[in-house]
């Protein structure tokens, strides 16, 4: 692994790690969950109904793009500690449409970083990013279903974080004399 990027001693004991997170799986999921979220929605309205279930359609898709790269950057901005990159000398950004293949995420951890945790954070980032196009999209759609999804987005956002605060290290108890 070459450390060059590593500025301290200690950055340079930590590990890379990569997640990565395809569109096309991001967009299944987000899909399949419109269809049943428009499927039992109480209504007679079919209108209604398939606003909700047409999350994918040209148009739709766009929006759901525009949410995908926020809740990417949301969860970069929650695992700064591990995804901090400097900016460069000169940087500029613009606001030009954009629909990523592959949502890239790049974390330097410690050595002693467990694979479970990884895992675990891989499928939670996953969650969140399919939770939070879902929660725009309710609030548009069916501002019923809104408060749920916004429920359960906060719930994915606080393990994510639990994950990453759980694993500060081990944890060594003293032996008692009793």
């Amino acid at each position: 692994m070459n450390h060059s990027f590593c500025k301290n001693p200690q950055e340079r004991r930590k590990k890379l790690v990569f997640l990565i997170f395809h569109r096309k799986d991001l967009l299944y999921d987000i899909e399949n969950i419109a269809y049943v979220q428009g499927d039992v929605m109480k209504t007679n309205d079919e209108h209604d109904r398939h606003q909700v279930i047409d999350i994918g359609q040209d148009g739709n898709v766009d929006r759901v793009t525009r949410i995908l790269n926020l809740a990417y950057q949301e969860c970069v901005d929650f695992l700064y500690a591990y995804t901090k990159a400097d900016v460069f000398k000169a940087s500029s950004l613009d606001n030009t449409f954009g629909a990523p293949e592959h949502y890239k995420m790049r974390l330097l951890v410690p050595p002693d970083f467990s694979k479970g945790t990884v895992a675990l954070l891989k499928n939670l980032i996953h969650e969140y990013m399919t939770c939070r196009v879902i929660e725009d999209w309710m609030s548009i759609t069916n501002p019923q279903a809104q408060p749920i999804w916004k429920n359960k987005l906060e719930e994915i956002e606080e393990a994510i974080i639990s994950c990453m605060n759980a694993r500060g290290g081990r944890i060594r108890r003293t032996q008692t004399p009793f």
